[in-house]
């Protein structure tokens, strides 16, 4: 299939939304804890999380435009704190749920059945059956002039995670934290290791370090050189 630019633009409403939503592959499926003034808690799932630093360590999210009511955004800017979880296998029901459009004064956390965590000192709630969860700090907004999204900046302040899902580089496994990938706005995929990689040099060839072994199940093991 090809398309091209007047094909994309005269495609039915929803398949384009649809088509686009997904073209980019798999994304990180995270949900955005944040509370009001009044501590009122807010809970919603996004797919739009990208690093953006290590030094300091910033990621950002992308929200769209703000001529409706955007709970997580007012939210985000009234307190200037907010956390990201990780949605594991165990949660998918309830994480997809917090996509509904309820009311302000509706908790996400109490329609879905998620529990609020909160950390001292800290005015947003994580979620607890979370495995990675990291607390972040407002640090820049930007209106995106060509379609008015918002582009969120945070920096992590905290990370909580399973010590078991670090590797010996001190990189986090996604998979060993039963992280979920999305595509689109409906599918969700439990992403797994095909095979990790040597530091690429220019003098030499790819070298594999990890790969897979043929069941699923098992870990995957490290290659001889």
């Amino acid at each position: 299939m090809l398309l091209d630019r007047a094909a994309i633009e005269n495609m039915e409403k929803r398949r384009r939304a649809a088509l686009i939503n997904s073209i980019t592959g798999f994304k990180p499926a995270v949900l955005v804890g944040t509370a009001d003034a009044q501590g009122h808690s807010n809970l919603a799932i996004m797919s739009s999380l990208v690093h953006i630093g290590s030094h300091p360590p910033l990621l950002a999210l992308i929200f769209r435009p703000d001529s409706v009511d955007r709970h997580t955004l007012d939210n985000i800017r009234g307190s200037g704190r907010y956390t990201l979880n990780h949605v594991h296998r165990h949660i998918i029901d309830a994480a997809h749920q917090t996509a509904a459009r309820y009311p302000r004064d509706v908790s996400e956390f109490a329609a879905t059945g998620l529990k609020e965590r909160w950390q001292q000192g800290f005015p947003a709630p994580f979620v607890a059956e979370a495995q990675v969860r990291l607390a972040m700090e407002l640090r820049e907004e930007h209106e995106l002039e060509i379609n008015g999204t918002h582009l969120i900046i945070g920096e992590i302040v905290h990370a909580q995670f399973p010590e078991s899902a670090i590797n010996e580089l001190g990189a986090l496994d996604p998979a060993a934290a039963e992280g979920i990938a999305l595509a689109g706005l409906d599918s969700y995929y439990a992403p797994a290791l095909v095979q990790r990689m040597a530091y690429a040099k220019p003098e030499e060839p790819p070298r594999r370090i990890v790969e897979a072994p043929p069941s699923a199940d098992s870990k995957p093991q490290r290659l001889k050189n």
